[in-house]
């Protein structure tokens, strides 16, 4: 027999319970729902007007590979397929097609509907934000085309040759959970809790279709007006990037006739890269220098004045050293040093927490071990050329590897943008019923 005063509550007086409060309170959440919803609506006019910072989702190519200055803020999410039907797929590109349309204008990621019984289409935590310049970017992995030998969706004879799987390279200490995957979503924006947003609302669009198999989040802060940003390391980085002129980026960048229905996009290759920040922060000034090969304060070449002088690998000392030494990063990395392979990095810091620990010896001594780096993500025309030639440099030549560690990878085949009326990577299933 239950006791009568038990504090425990029944679902029969939960729902008698809240129904009381929602309609003690219900017409002020309605209007409240309501009025967040007319502000959201408010702010789309201003976007679609240009009196909002807004990155288009249409065009020739996806938004966020090219976007300048490069966004404060990133959510970077690696999807796996659960559907065993090419329609689904199909369907769920379409639903994002319009997500993300809707949300770099600053919309809501569906409409929003007004019925109190029913689950907010949208979780409304970016309303009335600012779009400040989300942008969304959709990639295809391996697996969307041949996953453990089989072809769940026709499209194995599809597969860019391109879009090959990354070799293991010397150091790598890749961590299955943060590796891989059938689809991604990189969002970027000004906004953290606008790019989480996005991902958010996209992740739940795709139910029963397709799950999140991992996520990183991700920070970049330069100088005002948009400078190089610099990573944990103190460093800028991305200095050296190719220039943004539509003859370099259709070089190194674009996909071209060869590509087939992947003309016009672009491959991303994504490496999770752990920093050794509490080695690193014991290394002195003249040290971590000599290993980047620029000079801390400004980013400019060593023995240069300014960040975007060009390296001179040539130079030499008064002793007939070089100045920048063999082993610096800027080196190795360097177009130079690599048959001139060169990829557009678009690289955010990560800071996933830190563990704590006590050293054996002297016993009294204690430190931290932040779980923190780099979430490097590069574009380019071709994996094999790019990041594959120049990463077989630095993974054997590098003096920068003894701080750095490879614990996630990645590589996606990024279509072309999509126009109107169609959706993102249309071109793929193009022919196939």
């Amino acid at each position: 027999m239950k006791n009568k005063n038990s504090p425990q509550l029944s679902r029969r007086r939960f729902l008698s319970a809240t129904g009381t409060l929602a309609a003690a309170i219900g017409t002020l959440g309605l209007t409240g729902f309501a009025a967040a919803a007319e502000l959201t609506k408010a702010q789309s006019a201003k976007a679609a007007s240009g009196k909002l910072p807004v990155e288009p989702f249409f065009g020739a190519h996806q938004s966020g590979i090219l976007t300048a200055p490069q966004q404060t803020s990133s959510y970077f999410a690696a999807f796996d397929l659960d559907t065993t039907k090419r329609a689904d797929v199909i369907e769920l590109l379409k639903r994002w097609t319009d997500a993300a349309n809707r949300m770099t204008r600053g919309e809501t990621a569906v409409p929003l509907g007004n019925d109190p019984d029913v689950p907010p289409a949208d979780s409304g935590d970016a309303l009335g934000l600012a779009p400040a310049r989300l942008t969304i970017t959709f990639g295809f992995g391996p697996g969307l085309f041949m996953r453990d030998g089989v072809d769940r969706y026709g499209l194995a004879s599809r597969r860019p040759e391109a879009l090959v799987d990354l070799p293991k390279f010397n150091g790598d200490q890749l961590v299955p959970e943060k590796s891989g995957g059938d689809l991604s979503i990189q969002a970027c924006a000004d906004d953290p809790q606008v790019a989480f947003h996005a991902v958010r609302q996209l992740a739940s669009l795709a139910a029963g279709i397709a799950t999140i198999k991992w996520a990183q989040t991700g920070f970049a802060s330069g100088a005002p007006g948009g400078g190089t940003p610099r990573n944990l390391m103190g460093f800028k980085d991305g200095t050296n990037n190719p220039p943004h002129t539509p003859d370099v980026m259709d070089k190194v960048v674009w996909v071209g006739d060869e590509g087939g229905w992947m003309k016009n996009g672009s491959y991303l290759v994504v490496r999770r890269i752990r920093i050794s920040l509490e080695h690193w922060d014991k290394t002195d000034l003249d040290f971590q220098q000599q290993v980047v090969g620029r000079y801390k304060h400004n980013g400019a070449p060593l023995g240069k004045a300014h960040e975007f002088d060009p390296l001179d690998l040539a130079a030499t000392d008064k002793d007939g050293n070089p100045v920048i030494p063999a082993t610096a990063h800027s080196r190795v990395a360097s177009a130079a040093h690599n048959d001139g392979a060169q990829i557009l990095r678009r690289a955010y810091s990560y800071n996933d927490g830190a563990n704590f620990y006590a050293e054996r010896w002297p016993p009294w001594r204690q430190g931290v071990m932040y779980d923190a780096g780099l979430f490097f993500m590069a574009y380019q025309r071709d994996p094999r050329t790019g990041f594959i030639k120049i990463n077989k440099t630095l993974a054997t030549e590098d003096i920068m590897n003894q701080y750095t560690t490879h614990v996630g990878s990645a590589v996606f085949a990024c279509p072309a943008g999509a126009r109107e009326g169609s959706f993102i990577g249309a071109a793929l299933f193009d022919g196939l019923g």
